[in-house]
């Protein structure tokens, strides 16, 4: 068994690790981490990198399970992520190939965080034609075979020498950026994105 974190369009490292796993287990019943990307994501826009983060509520404070948490409307959050997604990626190559697929995440009000980002994983896993099926724990495991369940963080360097380039929009104004939001890639590689995850050493 492999545990990972739950993710809101994971990172391209998470993705293959994901696929490539015959045994991948989404983590509920840890005690819920911030600023990690079981509520946010990393993407290119004209600007460089930026981070969209989902606004979360902890029910039960510093104890509240990732389970529990619950998103927040108090701000137009899913239209903020859907202006930035259509300003970055609509000169990239195939956003309009899968961005019909993406819009309803956009305007469906999702109770838990989790409940979204496996939508998102859901709908990330059929665009690239990966059948695997979303397994969550059902309580917590204090020790698994493949934790990787703070394998992936936002505040990491990722180690550029194990990500082939592929193009990206902004190229010509901004270099490579590394192990960004699976949205990149997809956008970017369209139905190459699979092979591009099946080749990295994760």
């Amino acid at each position: 068994m492999t545990v990972f974190s739950t993710a809101y369009f994971p990172c391209i490292s998470y993705m293959a690790r994901y696929i490539e796993d015959s045994s991948p287990v989404i983590e509920m019943w840890e005690t819920y981490h911030k600023q990690t990307y079981r509520n946010r994501c990393r993407v290119m826009t004209a600007n460089g990198v930026e981070s969209l983060s989902v606004p979360v509520v902890k029910i039960n404070g510093n104890h509240t399970m990732t389970k529990d948490v619950v998103i927040s409307y108090k701000e137009h959050w899913q239209q903020i992520h859907r202006r930035c997604l259509e300003s970055a990626y609509k000169a990239a190559p195939y956003f309009d190939h899968y961005y019909d697929h993406l819009k309803p995440l956009f305007e469906t009000r999702f109770e838990r965080l989790v409940d979204l980002n496996d939508e998102a994983l859901r709908v990330v896993l059929k665009i690239v034609k990966a059948n695997k099926e979303i397994v969550h724990t059902s309580d917590y495991i204090h020790e698994v075979e493949h934790d990787l369940r703070e394998a992936f963080s936002p505040k990491a360097i990722p180690d550029s020498s194990l990500f082939p380039e592929y193009y990206q929009v902004f190229s010509t104004k901004f270099p490579f950026a590394t192990d960004l939001s699976i949205l990149d890639l997809l956008f970017n590689e369209g139905p190459h994105a699979l092979s591009y995850l099946k080749t990295l050493p994760f």
